[in-house]
């Protein structure tokens, strides 16, 4: 579970991670944990849909517009936002709606941005993802698949950006997911509940120190989590420089042609996936072993 989290932090065209286990087994708390190891990206200042300065697929329309006339941007650093998505959320708080106080105030249409703008170049979570409403599933499947979306309210038209890394989590017994929405995840995490004593009585510990001290807890493990932090950065920075042998790409596409696996989406994920751990462990070579 975790790895596949942090591959999917090194390298977001892997499509994102579905983590289906029993509850208590820590799957939201492994998830939002990762808020703290996201590196910086440079986004536009003021732009609510975290526009890129440079790259125009990852850029808002009115950011294009003052690109194309020459107007110099002002750039700031954030971290890569990581958005929650409530299970009931309504389409406007997901897509967007009109800004009802400047309507109110300077009589004026403006559009406010709604989780999947504040997603762009993120992270969307969605916990208990099999029991989305469906309208939301039909809403998340048409950003994921196209990277865009489009919102009509009212005589606007907004179409922005909407590039996120798709993380769910649930639990199977209480419900199965839509097939169209599995298929928009490039991994998938099986969790089940420790059985070794010893391992359940580690967590329960550690966990009981948190509770005691979160500071003390926090700072035991600071030089730990900056050293993982960096551990992502340098693997993102070295991502471009991996290679990867045609004799292995052969052998995951014969492995993926066995397991009779439609289309060629496992193909391209397990390139990405593993061109991504041989980063991750400081490597330009991928091997046989990842």
């Amino acid at each position: 579970m975790k790895l596949a989290l942090l591959l999917n932090i090194v390298d977001p065209k892997i499509g994102g991670v579905i983590i289906m286990g029993d509850r208590g087994t820590g799957k939201s708390t492994t998830i939002r944990a990762l808020a703290e190891l996201l590196p910086e990206i440079d986004v536009v200042a003021g732009d609510g849909f975290n526009s890129h300065p440079n790259d125009p697929e990852l850029m808002s329309e009115s950011i294009k517009q003052l690109k194309q006339k020459g107007t110099q941007l002002s750039i700031v650093k954030r971290k890569v936002p990581m958005i929650d998505l409530p299970l009931g959320a309504t389409e406007d708080r997901v897509c967007g709606t009109i800004d009802i106080e400047k309507a109110l105030t300077e009589g004026i249409k403006a559009f406010e941005p709604g989780l999947l703008a504040q997603a762009n170049r993120g992270i969307l979570y969605v916990d208990e993802v099999n029991l989305l409403d469906d309208h939301l599933v039909d809403i998340l499947l048409d950003a994921s698949a196209s990277g865009w979306n489009t919102v009509e309210r009212e005589g606007i038209s907004i179409r922005h950006p909407a590039r996120f890394v798709l993380v769910g989590s649930g639990n199977p017994e209480e419900g199965e997911l839509r097939p169209q929405l599995l298929d928009r995840f490039g991994m998938h995490a099986d969790i089940h509940t420790v059985k070794d004593p010893v391992l359940r009585v580690q967590v329960v510990e550690e966990r009981t120190a948190f509770d005691r001290s979160p500071n003390s807890f926090l700072e035991k493990y600071a030089s730990e989590q900056e050293n993982l932090k960096q551990r992502i950065i340098n693997a993102q920075t070295l991502l471009p420089e991996v290679e990867i042998d045609y004799d292995i790409k052969v052998k995951i596409s014969k492995v993926c042609s066995e397991l009779e696996i439609d289309g060629l989406r496992g193909d391209i994920v397990t390139n990405r996936a593993a061109k991504a751990l041989s980063a991750f462990e400081g490597r330009t070579k991928v091997t046989n072993q990842d």
